[in-house]
């Protein structure tokens, strides 16, 4: 693998190897882009075929993060950690405090925070050695359960989406599918109802499921059929590449919009969705609110000023669709572009020379 070659063509600053013979951390720290300010994103711990695979999904997710940050407005940069080991078996308080050590030694140019197979714990045993980790416990400070917010802005989005299509945000009468109710998609079918949506669901879990139905009138439907009803709007809200070779020709909706990460198996699968006439909602784009609440407690938790951030959700997916209508372009192109351009324009800013 040529590392340098790659962070080359991608643009990646900085990619840390960090070792601790005592409690045998393997880690790698990856600071994709520092143009808006430090990389935030979380450490996830894994136990991966090999050093490369761990090496390649710390870059790929940090880049990511960089374009989810600048996308929602944030003054934040993108970075990643992965830790190789077994979630499981092989957590120390001894190993997170040796990961927060050399989380400090980059003195902020990396902020750290929970991922897949991490814990509030352990970012708690993080912080005893260093301030630049978000997500602790709540007696730290933490902003709490971010599935709330990753819902709001979900909505938000929707309606944006909504507006373009109908000329409205009013989602009553609509017919929404939601693919997955657990935490966050609960959340968004409890905004859909108050609106007075029609509610078709899906999900593997049967108490989730009975929730919905209970407590809003939701018609559920077999995990594959969800993709063949008839509805206005698809907000896939649990797994990844759900739009696919398989599935883009059974959507019956005008708008895609959900939650879920990584949503379009392939790029080619969002060219598709624009030539059937279906807006899509960049899944980074609009499932940005966690990211919104948890860069607030950088400032000193407020949840007021948290709400109202990602309330402007809103606004990113309507500029989305202002640029892919501006550069004929499909929405997820869109939104890489309107990352870039901020990126761009706040790197000109602050390369502004200002004499001492």
């Amino acid at each position: 693998m040529k590392i340098f070659n790659y962070m080359e063509k991608y643009g990646y600053e900085q990619l840390v190897f960090c070792h601790d013979k005592t409690t045998g951390l393997k880690a790698i720290i990856a600071i994709h882009d520092t143009t808006l300010g430090p990389a935030l994103g979380g450490t996830r711990m894994w136990n991966y075929d090999n050093e490369e695979d761990a090496i390649m999904d710390v870059l790929r997710l940090a880049r990511g993060m960089t374009y989810k940050a600048a996308a929602a407005g944030l003054n934040l940069g993108g970075g990643k950690a992965v830790i190789i080991g077994d979630a499981k078996k092989d957590k120390s308080e001894e190993m997170w405090r040796a990961f927060g050590r050399f989380v400090q030694s980059l003195n902020g140019r990396y902020i750290t925070a929970e991922d897949v197979g991490t814990t509030v714990q352990d970012m708690d045993f993080v912080n005893l050695e260093t301030d630049h980790v978000t997500g602790v416990s709540a007696a730290s400070g933490s902003s709490g359960d971010p599935s709330p917010k990753t819902a709001f802005g979900t909505y938000k989005g929707m309606q944006a989406a909504a507006h373009e299509v109908w000329g409205t945000d009013d989602l009553k009468g609509k017919v929404v599918t939601v693919q997955g109710v657990g935490s966050v998609g609960y959340y968004l079918c409890k905004h859909l109802h108050e609106d007075g949506a029609k509610l078709v669901v899906a999900d593997i879990d049967q108490a989730s499921l009975d929730r919905v139905v209970k407590e809003f009138g939701a018609k559920v439907v077999e995990p594959d059929a969800i993709y063949d009803a008839e509805c206005d709007i698809f907000a896939p809200c649990a797994l990844g590449a759900v739009i696919n070779d398989d599935t883009v020709n059974r959507l019956k909706c005008k708008v895609v919009a959900g939650s879920a990460n990584n949503v379009l198996a392939e790029d080619r699968h969002g060219d598709m969705l624009q030539e059937k006439g279906i807006i899509y909602a960049p899944d980074y784009v609009i499932n940005a609110g966690g990211l919104m609440n948890v860069a607030d407690e950088l400032k000193g938790y407020n949840e007021e000023r948290a709400w109202q951030t990602v309330s402007t959700i809103y606004d990113a997916i309507a500029r989305v669709i202002e640029i892919s209508k501006r550069d004929n372009i499909p929405t997820y192109k869109a939104a890489d572009r309107m990352a870039e351009e901020r990126i761009e324009k706040i790197g000109r800013v602050r390369g502004n020379f200002i004499r001492r």
